[in-house]
C-alpha cells in the first residue's frame, strides 16, 4: 500500500511516527510522498523518515505512480477541498479531525465519497483511545449507560500556534476542531442521537478573530446529558479531560489514561494493540482499505457532529 502525507506539521509527524511502528506488523505501507509548505524543510523530513518525494503541493502527489491513498494533516479551512479531490483522483483518504468548516462542506465530502466509493475517514482519535475504546466496550455489551458526560478542552493558545508552540499559518477554532472530537463521542458513546443543542461564548479576540472561551450543552433523544468548556485562556494543566458519570460507575479520561470515581487508575493497555491513539487510528484506515469496508469514524458516522456543530454556529450568530 503506498501513502502520501500532507502536511508535516505538528499532527503530520505523529501520524509519520505511527506508520513506522504500522509498518512492523503490516510490513508493506510505503509513505511514498510527502507534501507541505516549505520545500526545503519537507526534504528534510523526507529523508529523516526514507520517504523518496517531496512536495508543496497536493496535485504533485497525487500524480505519483501507484499511490494508493493520502492522509491530510493541513490547515482546516484546506480539508474539504483537498479530500474531495483525493477521491475524484481516485485516492482513499484519511482526513484529519475536521472534516470541514461548514455544513455544506461537510455535505459535499460525503457526496464525493457516496459516487466515488474510495474509503474516507475522519481523524475523530477519541473513538481510538483506549481509555474511551474500554469504555465503549462495556456501553456495547449493555454493561453500563451514561448519564452525564462533563467535558474540559483547554489550552493557552492566544497566538497562532501548534501544539509544538511553532507558529501556524492559520487560526484554529473551538467549535470546529475541538468541540468536534466532544459532540461525535458523546453521540458515539451514548450510542444516541444528540437532539438538543446549546452554546455561549466569551469575547470574539481582536486579531484572531474567534472566541477564546464557549459553553456547550447536548442532550440524546434518550435523555443523557452532556456539558462542554473550552478555552484558549487556560494557564494550565491543559488538553482534554473526560468525566463519565454512568449507571455503573463513574470514569475520568484523561487522554489514553482511565481512572475510576475514587481516581484509581485502570489498566487499558490490553484494550488493543496499542496505547497510541493516532496508531490506532491509521491501523483502522489500512484495514478498512484492505478489506473493502467502511472504516470506524468513516465521513457517513461522524456526519451528524458536523450538522450539530453547524446548529452551534447559527446560535451564536444570532446571540452576537
Amino acid at each position: 500500500m503506498k501513502v502520501a502525507l500532507v502536511g508535516a506539521g505538528a499532527f503530520g509527524i505523529k501520524h509519520l511516527d505511527a506508520i513506522q511502528q504500522i509498518q512492523k506488523d503490516f510490513g508493506d505501507i510505503e509513505v511514498m510522498g510527502l507534501v507541505s509548505r516549505k520545500l526545503d524543510e519537507t526534504r528534510s523530513i523526507a529523508d529523516k523518515y526514507g520517504i523518496k518525494h517531496a512536495f508543496t503541493d497536493l496535485e504533485s502527489a497525487l500524480s505519483l505512480p501507484g499511490l494508493d491513498a493520502v492522509i491530510l494533516c493541513t490547515p482546516t479551512q484546506m480539508h474539504a477541498a483537498q479530500a474531495i479531490a483525493c477521491m475524484k483522483a481516485g485516492k482513499h483518504v484519511q482526513v484529519e479531525i475536521p472534516v470541514a468548516d461548514s455544513w455544506a462542506d461537510a455535505q459535499a465530502v460525503m457526496h464525493v465519497q457516496a459516487q466515488t466509493g474510495r474509503v474516507c475517514m475522519v481523524g475523530h482519535t477519541r473513538r481510538f483511545n483506549p481509555s474511551h475504546q474500554f469504555l465503549h466496550k462495556k456501553i456495547v455489551a449493555g454493561e453500563m449507560h451514561i448519564s452525564q458526560m462533563d467535558v474540559q478542552t483547554y489550552f493557552f493558545r492566544r497566538t497562532n500556534m501548534n501544539a509544538l508552540g511553532q507558529a501556524r499559518s492559520w487560526t484554529d477554532h473551538l467549535l470546529w476542531h475541538h468541540a468536534a472530537h466532544t459532540v461525535d463521542l458523546f453521540a458515539y458513546q451514548t450510542q444516541d442521537e444528540i437532539v438538543t443543542a446549546n452554546a455561549v461564548q466569551g469575547p470574539i479576540h481582536p486579531t484572531l478573530g474567534i472566541a477564546m472561551d464557549m459553553s456547550i450543552q447536548l442532550k440524546t433523544r434518550r435523555g443523557a446529558i452532556c456539558t462542554l468548556s473550552l478555552s484558549f485562556n487556560n494557564d494550565g494543566p491543559l488538553g482534554t479531560f473526560f468525566r463519565y458519570i454512568c449507571d455503573n460507575g463513574t470514569y475520568i479520561a484523561r487522554y489514553d489514561d482511565l481512572f475510576n470515581g475514587k481516581d484509581e487508575k485502570i489498566d487499558v493497555s490490553k484494550v488493543d494493540v496499542s496505547m497510541n491513539g493516532i496508531e490506532l487510528q491509521d491501523r483502522e484506515f489500512f484495514a478498512a482499505i484492505r478489506d473493502g469496508r467502511a472504516p470506524n469514524a468513516s465521513v457517513a458516522q461522524v456526519l451528524p457532529c458536523y450538522k450539530v456543530l453547524h446548529d452551534l454556529e447559527q446560535q451564536l450568530r444570532a446571540q452576537a
